[in-house]
């Protein structure tokens, strides 16, 4: 399906994943309106491209909602919504996991996930189409220390929201992925709790990795799905 003049949301547009996968659709002639916490991120990102911006916090509902109506009051229409943002903390271990921080990484990567899609989906079935891609990962998937509890659990949560999307929606023109990466060189890793290696980032995915898969999907046509997708780094196992 072509993607020129499709109108595109992304959230966690300021950096790694979000703001690869917005260059890709801005290039491939998707309008495309980047979101995040960070004015100076999504500027950085939105340089020298047509992508418009917007500040927002996805995790606040009313904020979500106002971002929505924004694109709508815009473009007249969202097509597709792309849900990139995602945190994790550095003391992630259930020993050292504390109880804000597990309502931060859970009102963030779940609830403000549902925040956003809950804003979009009332248009998308006036609309009779829409594509909703969630970025996971496979922490939520096969939940492990590496990502930790709360992590792992939002991004389950996040994937059961999506796959729910496709079986209730469907019927309204509605298509829902959840694209789930393994290990991804992006500025996250800063959060983990022992520092990466340059050996070993150079063996993980790249930003531009799930922009490509995100571009795939979007440009599928309308009597296609891909409910899930998983992409993993080659030397990283995944059983």
């Amino acid at each position: 399906m072509e993607l020129k003049d499709r109108v595109v949301l992304v959230t966690g547009g300021g950096s790694g994943v979000g703001a690869a996968v917005a260059h890709a659709l801005a290039d491939a002639g998707a309008l495309v309106t980047i979101a995040g916490r960070r004015a100076e991120a999504l500027a950085a990102t939105a340089a020298d491209t047509a992508i418009q911006t917007r500040v927002a916090d996805i995790a606040d509902r009313m904020q979500a909602a106002e971002l929505v109506a924004h694109v709508i009051a815009e473009f007249g229409r969202l097509d597709i919504l792309v849900q990139a943002a995602g945190v994790n903390i550095p003391r992630r271990r259930l020993e050292e996991l504390a109880p804000a921080d597990w309502d931060y990484l859970m009102d963030v990567n779940a609830t403000g996930a549902f925040n956003i899609i809950h804003a979009a989906l009332p248009h998308m079935r006036r609309q009779h189409d829409g594509l909703v891609i969630c970025i996971s990962s496979t922490s939520g998937l096969r939940p492990s220390s590496l990502g930790g509890a709360a992590y792992s659990a939002a991004k389950s949560a996040l994937m059961a929201l999506t796959r729910v999307i496709g079986i209730e929606e469907g019927a309204n023109g509605i298509r829902a992925c959840t694209i789930s990466p393994g290990e991804i060189d992006t500025p996250l890793l800063a959060q983990r709790p022992t520092p990466v290696s340059d050996e070993h980032r150079a063996r993980m995915l790249r930003p531009e990795d799930i922009a490509a898969a995100v571009t795939f999907v979007a440009a599928l046509p309308p009597r296609a799905s891909v409910p899930e997708l998983v992409i993993t780094p080659t030397l990283q196992p995944f059983s």
